[in-house]
């Protein structure tokens, strides 16, 4: 116990040594804003209207209402302070470590190997995206009750009931309602009846087996496979509930690519690919980025039929280390190949080639596998516990280096995306996003220098377009910008950000006829748009239509009660509808 108590301490330490850091840190412009900053749902804080809200909620094709229960929460305990919202991320990100450590140290009674396959979940670079990043609070949080399943489903096992096994199911239901990420879960669970829990009827342990020896004092009886299938059941039939709400979710809110822009054997050879980029990225971390952008069709043949044959090959390793009776290196493996599916792209959502924080719980099978693989390896070498120990230090201690300068690039949106920039090629949208983020800081010519390269490399893209449009206005280029506009619709004819934006330069020319139409029709893509209706009733006002000036002054306020701009033009509207124009406020949407 004391042993158990010091590593957790430890544990502790390092993950707040690297990740305390992030406590100062901005919210990130790529979805942080959309999720927390500028959400109304969120600020209202928790209330029963607020919970029922979140449960009805998607946002981004998920439906995740517990991550959103938590960002309310933060909000109740912090406000819009960056800073607490992501202390919350690492409290969780500590919480996972520890329970994986005290999980794997129930399951196969292995202190230091539990104690080091934590310590790389904790402190690996590739797990900064999603403990730096407010956004993935939906990634330490569905964990967190990824982890406490797998310790129900271990105390079920120790001794099955039904009261333990709805234990078991009660964290599975939550946490897929954090993030759909856990439908892999169930065939996670069949592997642990293999190994650790040898609950599987047939085969024999060998007597190298040490674990799987234990493992059968531990957890008792074995049974059949088709009963371990149907014990199963319930968690599958979540999963596929789960995953059909997600997708059509994701389709309805067009996040899902289309097979006509991207073919199936496109998507397959991205996922062989990825998977081998990824276990490359996990043994040496270096150039690692917000986003790695799709290649689409021009991956080489060599880099896809190598991917396959290297997976092939290692798959049929563990499968003869299983027939000699190691059975850890195929749990693990198989882990790694199932947790990803969801994430891999053969279902093609955003659009990334990959991303750090798709490994999250992926990454815990191949340090299962390097935790106990290294020791069997040296077993025969006289020096092994020296030579273990130090080596794991070593990799600890790298890893810890290396993910305290990772987690600084999450600082705020500059340091972000310019990283992203230096280490990607041919990637847009860093550019798109850096430029938004120099604009809102005032810096217009450096803006449009970006907005300009991500139509380089992507000529149609209506957000750049859209996007130029605004920073150019800035610099009174009116023509221009309605241009950019006007492009930004041709190419995305729903484009509401656009038909606000050319309907607030078509009002600087005068032309208010041109000005409405555009702003109805923002409207009617999305009618919830608070500035358009801003936007529409000071065209109104212009006209002398006070009465309907004031409708949507009065639409705009209630759809966002703290709208400021709307207010003041509505104090003006009522009390004198003769008031000059120039009093009233437009405001272009980057």
């Amino acid at each position: 116990m004391r042993r158990e108590l010091l590593i957790c301490l430890l544990l502790i330490v390092a993950t707040l040594l690297v990740f305390g850091q992030v406590r100062n840190y901005e919210f990130i412009s790529w979805d942080d804003l959309g999720y927390v900053r500028d959400n109304p749902a969120i600020q209202t804080g928790l209330s029963f209207k607020s919970v029922v809200s979140a449960f009805r909620t998607t946002h981004a094709g998920l439906w995740i209402p517990m991550t959103w229960l938590s960002f309310m929460l933060d909000f109740e305990l912090y406000g819009l302070k960056a800073g607490g919202y992501h202390l919350t991320n690492v409290l969780l990100h500590l919480a996972n470590t520890l329970l994986l450590f005290l999980v794997l140290k129930r399951m196969t009674g292995a202190l230091y190997r539990s104690a080091f396959v934590a310590a790389l979940f904790a402190l690996h670079p590739l797990h900064a995206e999603s403990v730096a990043w407010v956004t993935e609070r939906k990634d330490v949080l569905s964990t967190l009750f990824w982890m406490l399943t797998l310790w129900a489903y271990a105390r079920y096992v120790d001794s099955p009931s039904l009261h333990r096994y709805l234990l078991a199911l009660l964290p599975f239901s939550l946490g897929l309602m954090a993030k759909p990420m856990l439908v892999s879960l169930p065939f996670v669970l069949l592997l642990l009846d293999y190994w650790p829990f040898d609950r599987l009827q047939y085969g024999q342990v060998c007597s190298s087996d040490v674990h799987a020896k234990e493992s059968i004092d531990l957890h008792g009886k074995r049974l059949p496979y088709h009963r371990l299938l149907w014990e199963k059941v319930p968690f599958f039939i979540f999963s596929a509930a789960c995953s059909v709400v997600t997708f059509f979710a994701q389709r309805s809110a067009n996040a899902v690519v289309s097979l006509e822009g991207m073919s199936v054997s496109t998507r397959l050879a991205n996922a062989l690919v990825s998977y081998v980029k990824y276990m490359g990225k996990m043994l040496w971390p270096r150039n690692l980025a917000v986003l790695y952008p799709h290649p689409g069709n021009s991956l080489p043949l060599w880099q896809i039929l190598g991917a396959g044959l290297l997976l092939t090959a290692i798959s049929v390793l563990v499968i003869w280390a299983a027939r000699r009776h190691h059975r850890y290196p195929a749990v693990g493996w198989l882990w790694y190949l199932v947790t990803l599916v969801p994430v891999i792209g053969l279902v093609q959502v955003g659009l990334q080639a990959m991303a750090d924080r798709f490994t999250y719980v992926p990454l815990i099978g191949l340090f299962v596998v390097i935790a106990w693989g290294a020791p069997e390896l040296l077993k025969r070498y006289g020096h092994r516990q020296t030579l273990l120990g130090v080596g794991s230090m070593a990799v600890i201690v790298g890893l810890s280096i290396s993910s305290w300068f990772q987690v600084r690039y999450w600082k705020n949106s500059i340091t972000l995306y310019e990283h992203a920039i230096q280490v990607t090629t041919n990637s847009y949208l860093p550019h798109l996003n850096l430029g938004v983020a120099l604009f809102d800081l005032g810096k217009i010519d450096e803006a449009i220098s970006h907005y300009q390269e991500a139509l380089r490399i992507k000529p149609n893209n209506a957000e750049a377009h859209n996007n130029l449009g605004v920073a150019v206005i800035k610099l009174g280029k009116i023509e221009a910008a309605i241009a950019h506009y006007l492009r930004a619709i041709q190419l995305k004819p729903q484009y509401a950000e656009a038909h606000n934006n050319l309907g607030n330069a078509l009002a600087e020319q005068g032309k208010l006829n041109e000005a409405i139409t555009h702003y109805s029709q923002a409207l009617k893509i999305r009618p919830t748009y608070v500035k358009a209706h801003n936007n529409l009733g000071v065209a109104l006002a212009r006209q002398g239509r006070f009465d309907e000036a004031i409708a949507r002054f009065k639409k705009a306020l209630e759809l966002q009660p703290d709208f400021a701009q709307a207010r003041d033009n509505l104090e003006i509207a009522l009390q004198d509808k003769a008031t000059t124009n120039e009093k009233f406020d437009l405001n272009p949407k980057p």
